[in-house]
């Protein structure tokens, strides 16, 4: 019985019906500032508005798309509104959704060359276009040496895979019984990322060593503090492996001392991964590559294009200078997926530089975003943030009833409502109370961390709608329930 339906694949129902998509999804951002900002649904919302079971006729798009107007966006926190300043950015853009749309019509999967040569050397070639923007060393580019990059999705996995390629270096070595003895190092303020490829990895927990930081260094991590740590461990049998260090941490965008860590790794073999994470993007800009002098130094570096950076999520970039120790690591090589071009050691096969074997055409949008804007464009971009962010520090230092916490560097304000009489024993739930109170209204989306103990709010400038206006009406929102807040106590 013929369907009436879609039919799995019409060209010209695709366009039919793609255009009708790419109408809702214009109007959507057309009208963003209409919603609230954070999704103000009760858990278990969804199932009360859907059937329980699937259709066994075929709908129409239009009423799939009234469902996802009526049911699905209510329920959705809008990370592209110009009013979103929560965590850190996940940035949308026209060239990046038009190289997502080409990816998924496409719809390749490129684990290996020869199942797509144009996704493998692309992805080869633009990783080498954004190593050379940040002025990345020669040793992280395929052009060189045994270095190169490639996407990974998120940081999460990136620096898992560059923790598993480190860990059966030394284990090559020292034999699969010293497992238990690998140390790996960071700060406190390291993304919970790291704990996790350590559980992963087989690291035992204690010798997953985050080392505190605070204030005096503003957040940043201490070569003394690192320096004293290798010693005692060395001196107890451990074997140090692994020293992970953030340029731009997630509480406070904190910036680890990348020269003197990188020299203090090189010295006792110990690998070194830079997580660049959400800073990255702002490497691209002269006057902020300062902030990753010392990658000459690292094994491997991180940025999510994702984050900041135009390039719909996901598409995390890293780099290694050793390509090698990831395929050593991660490699199979079944009856299968064998090839000549493979075999003979022609080709780059990304399935060996990541935890899945499937991948997506990932660099088509990073490639349609470096073309479509160009770097002029991407460092403006990139300036305004930070320009507005400066414009949000500088609201908040002239209220005598508010402090900034810790040094702005990049697009991100860390501040807090100051509890009055400086009754710091009320000043924890007092922030608590305002961060709920701000997003309750569904007008600004903003997040916490804690720092010393203290509860601080955190205003991320990032989405690709925001202007100044926004900036100006977040911290309205702000000032009214705090007002709100210290006329009730």
């Amino acid at each position: 019985m013929e369907s009436k339906g879609l039919q799995p694949m019409d060209s010209e129902q695709l366009r039919e019906n793609a255009h009708k998509m790419v109408d809702f999804i214009a109007d959507y951002y057309k009208s963003i500032e209409n919603f609230p900002v954070l999704s103000q649904v009760e858990p278990g919302y969804l199932r009360e508005l859907l059937p329980d079971s699937a259709p066994n006729q075929p709908e129409t798009l239009q009423n799939v798309l009234d469902d996802v107007q009526a049911k699905i966006l209510p329920g959705v926190t809008h990370w592209q509104s110009p009013s979103y300043f929560a965590y850190y950015p996940s940035n949308s853009s026209v060239a990046g959704f038009l190289g997502e749309m080409l990816s998924a019509g496409i719809n390749m999967v490129g684990f290996s060359w020869i199942t797509s040569p144009a996704a493998t050397e692309l992805e080869m070639i633009v990783l080498d276009w954004l190593g050379k923007l940040l002025k990345l060393p020669e040793d992280f580019l395929s052009t060189a040496g045994q270095g190169g990059g490639v996407i990974q999705g998120t940081a999460s996995e990136a620096v898992l895979v560059v923790l598993l390629a480190a860990r059966d270096r030394v284990l090559r070595k020292l034999g699969k019984n010293a497992l238990e003895k690998l140390v790996v190092y960071a700060s406190d303020q390291t993304h919970s990322a790291l704990q996790k490829a350590c559980q992963i990895g087989g690291i035992h927990p204690e010798n997953c060593k985050l080392l505190k930081t605070d204030s005096s260094t503003n957040y940043a991590l201490s070569p003394d503090l690192l320096s004293k740590a290798i010693s005692d461990d060395i001196s107890t049998g451990l074997v140090p492996f692994f020293l992970c260090a953030t340029v731009g941490t997630t509480s406070s965008t904190a910036v680890d001392p990348l020269l003197s860590l990188g020299k203090m790794a090189k010295n006792n073999g110990i690998w070194f991964h830079v997580d660049a994470a959400y800073a990255g993007s702002a490497c691209i800009c002269p006057e902020y590559r300062c902030y990753i002098d010392g990658v000459e130094e690292a094994d491997s570096f991180n940025m999510n294009a994702h984050k900041w950076f135009l390039t719909n999520f996901d598409c995390s970039a890293l780099w290694v200078k050793d390509r090698n120790a990831l395929i050593q690591s991660l490699s199979t090589n079944p009856e299968f997926l064998k090839n000549k071009a493979s075999q003979a050691n022609m080709v780059v096969d990304y399935k060996d530089w990541q935890i899945p074997l499937g991948r997506r055409f990932r660099s088509l949008k990073l490639w349609m975003v470096l073309r479509l804007y160009g770097l002029e464009n991407l460092q403006c971009y990139i300036r305004n943030h930070i320009n507005l962010a400066k414009y949000f520090e500088g609201l908040v230092a002239a209220d005598s009833r508010f402090e900034v916490v810790t040094p702005r560097i990049f697009s991100l304000v860390c501040f807090r409502l100051l509890p009055p009489n400086n009754n710091e024993d009320h000043g924890n739930n007092l922030n608590h109370d305002l961060l709920d109170a701000v997003n309750s209204t569904g007008k600004i989306f903003i997040s916490h961390t804690v720092l010393s103990g203290k509860y601080i709010l955190r205003f991320a400038v990032g989405a690709p709608l925001t202007e100044e206006r926004h900036v100006t009406a977040a911290w309205k929102v702000l000032q009214d329930e705090a007002s709100a807040l210290l006329g009730s106590l």
